[in-house]
């Protein structure tokens, strides 16, 4: 070991499917504890068990994220449904799957409700749609004057109606605003050919809106899938820092956040002992890598400074090892990159020391009048 270490970490595959577990059910306070617990009960059972029981646990989390995105489509259904039925009240009223509470649901049954939401939610989107082209339609045929209609060659409405169900429900305003308007001349046509001619350009409008509101669900998903990636990083990082902070608490460190800073946010970790007047080690967690440094609270003075600094220096390097030694039954492993040995530089000083110290300097003496 070291008095200047870096460090990669690896989280255990254990510890990461129950991170996202505990994420997507709304466990995230106590998703570090139960990783851990996880990992240890894991941990207990024979390789070959042990492999079935990470694959079970992978599984499930894979279930729970299914689960979580058939709960976000009903949720875009519904707000569908409320807007058709503000745009026609009284005149849209369709049942929507329920969303599933997720908490306490075992595997097999998350994967057959997603199977049976997947085919509701078909079968509702289908049926919204269908139900609201029959509306434009008689919304549109009903504004005709009626010697129009009865000077049309024949009914239109069944075959414009047919076209409009093809338009998705989820369409964006401005796209069933441009399928309405195209529409409204499909049923003033005053001849065959030319509602034929105007019915194209109803099905070109709508395989345009169609194709927006695709792009717009792929883009929504990536956001989602990208918003999903960083509350998983952030719970990992959130576990590394609290088993750091643990492990070394455990060991009789005082875990404080920095010098300069008031929060581990940003991963900065300062450890100190009471037994240590003068040094401390400053650690930083970032992007999968720890790097941690003993250095001076204050500037060396004497000899026994020195003397003490190799001391401190020795005492880290061993519980350095033992607090790995503790993280890597917590499925925390650590490959350390790089190393210095303790004594092969002079531990530096802060720059919150250095700059006490220089004050002390300059500060201007006083002088004691007598009378």
């Amino acid at each position: 070991m070291s008095t200047g270490v870096e460090a990669e970490i690896a989280l255990d595959a254990a510890v990461i499917a129950s991170l996202g577990a505990n994420r997507l059910l709304g466990a995230g306070a106590g998703a570090a504890a139960h990783g851990a617990a996880m990992f240890a009960a894991l941990a207990e059972k024979k390789a070959g068990a042990r492999a079935e029981a990470l694959a079970e646990l992978e599984r499930y989390e894979r279930a729970l994220r299914e689960a979580v995105d058939r709960n976000a489509r009903v949720r875009a259904l519904r707000d569908t449904v409320y807007a058709a039925a503000s745009e026609h009240p009284g005149q849209v009223s369709l049942p929507v799957p329920e969303e599933l509470d997720l908490a306490g649901v075992p595997h097999d049954e998350l994967v057959a409700w997603c199977a049976e939401v997947d085919a509701a939610l078909d079968e509702a989107e289908h049926a919204l749609s269908a139900r609201l082209a029959e509306l434009v339609t008689a919304r549109l045929l009903d504004a005709q004057a009626a010697e129009a209609r009865a000077a049309a060659p024949r009914d239109r409405a069944p075959e414009l109606a047919r076209v409009l169900t093809r338009l998705l429900p989820d369409a964006s305003a401005a796209d069933r605003a441009r399928v309405r308007e195209a529409a409204e001349r499909v049923a003033g046509a005053s001849s065959d050919g030319e509602a034929e001619t105007l019915l194209n350009e109803v099905r070109l409008r709508i395989q345009d809106a169609n194709r927006r509101t695709r792009e717009e669900r792929a883009r929504l998903k990536l956001w989602a899938e990208e918003q999903e990636r960083l509350a998983q990083a952030e719970a990992e990082r959130r576990y590394i820092l609290e088993s750091v902070t643990r492990a070394f608490e455990d060991l009789g460190y005082q875990v404080d956040t920095g010098f300069e800073t008031r929060t581990a946010v940003d991963g900065n970790l300062v450890l100190t002992r009471g037994e240590w007047p003068d040094q401390a080690v400053r650690m930083r967690i970032e992007d999968g890598t720890l790097r941690a440094k003993m250095l001076r609270t204050r500037p060396l003075e004497s000899e026994d400074d020195r003397r003490r600094d190799a001391e401190r220096e020795r005492q880290w390097c061993a519980e350095f090892e033992r607090a790995k030694q503790r993280l890597a039954s917590e499925g925390m492993g650590m490959a350390v990159t790089w190393r210095l040995e303790p004594g092969a530089e002079e531990l530096p000083v802060t720059e919150e020391s250095t700059q006490q110290a220089r004050r002390k300097q300059h500060k201007p003496k006083e002088r004691r009048l007598e009378y």
